[in-house]
């Protein structure tokens, strides 16, 4: 049990405010991350922790303590990335956490390769579409659709976010295919909630900077683009989602989409985040500039239609 884990145990639970989402952060049991303090605790010969049933607090020796070496512990992570960049050798741990939809259907592939490309890091992913705080959560990037809207982090833009308005070829075979978006007052509409005003739908006028809001009504609203999608397939109306979930199925063929010359120009990207450091972390750097590369230019879900 290494003395440096006792102290960044120690952090964690400082931070976080709890034996157990300490534990999570760092990867082991509510427990173990009790007994890491007990040691340290022991070693340095003073309480840091006042602990009851139903509450846990710094001693005023304890806050002094996590204070110098919280600094001590990042001076020291920032020596050991520099040596390691200059070593060119990529490992360690890798905290990452992606959107559910995006992650599952567009980057879970690209995490893989990353893998198999860098064998000594180890990669853990968490598919949530919650907003997560990078650096009191423990995580060392990660990706996020929309604009960003923390100043305090790093941001590369990996790609547009393209939103496309699509139907199934029978659902249009029998309703007709809206010759503009005014037309769409005429179609069952398929809302994907997760628009900031869902049922409002932006277009702009072709060779023109004009904008177009056109509201949609429809008896469907998920809260989910892959569910829309999948009732757009069963020719339950006209759809309005990211191109990273429709594209592949209108490549397929089993969408077409309608209305392109209207379609609103992407107003908001792809983003992979991470938190400013003297010292970047070759595993980051590597990661970022994994996914920059594999998503430059035109995105694979965008191509082949």
């Amino acid at each position: 049990m290494d003395r440096l884990d006792c102290e960044r145990m120690f952090v964690a639970v400082m931070e976080t405010g709890g034996f157990s989402r300490a534990a999570a952060r760092l990867g082991t049991s509510p427990g173990q991350a009790s007994k890491l303090v007990g040691r340290l605790e022991a070693e340095l010969g003073v309480q840091l922790l006042n602990r009851t049933t139903r509450a846990l607090s710094p001693t005023e020796v304890g806050r002094a303590y996590f204070e110098r070496i919280k600094a001590l512990i990042e001076e020291f992570d920032a020596l050991d990335g520099s040596v390691r960049t200059v070593s060119g050798e990529a490992r360690g741990r890798l905290a990452l956490s992606v959107p559910l939809s995006f992650g599952m259907m567009q980057l879970q592939a690209a995490l893989v390769d990353f893998a198999r490309a860098y064998p000594e890091i180890v990669l853990d992913v968490s598919f949530s579409d919650r907003v997560v705080n990078l650096i009191d959560e423990g995580f060392d990037a990660a990706v996020r659709i929309g604009e960003p809207s923390d100043a305090s982090l790093i941001v590369r833009k990996l790609c547009n976010n393209r939103i496309v308005v699509a139907a199934s070829p029978d659902y249009l075979a029998e309703r007709g295919e809206p010759a503009d978006p005014a037309a769409l007052a005429g179609h069952d509409c398929i809302i994907d909630t997760n628009f900031r005003d869902p049922l409002v739908w932006r277009f702009i006028v072709p060779d023109r900077e004009e904008q177009l809001r056109i509201p949609v009504a429809g008896r469907l609203r998920f809260s989910n683009a892959e569910a829309c999608v999948v009732a757009a397939e069963a020719g339950l109306g006209v759809v309005r989602v990211p191109t990273f979930v429709a594209g592949p199925r209108i490549r397929a063929g089993a969408l077409k989409a309608v209305l392109r010359p209207f379609e609103y120009p992407p107003r908001s990207g792809v983003h992979v985040l991470y938190p400013p450091s003297r010292h970047l972390a070759l595993k980051v750097r590597a990661l970022v500039d994994f996914l920059a590369a594999r998503f430059r230019g035109d995105p694979p879900w965008d191509q082949g239609w």
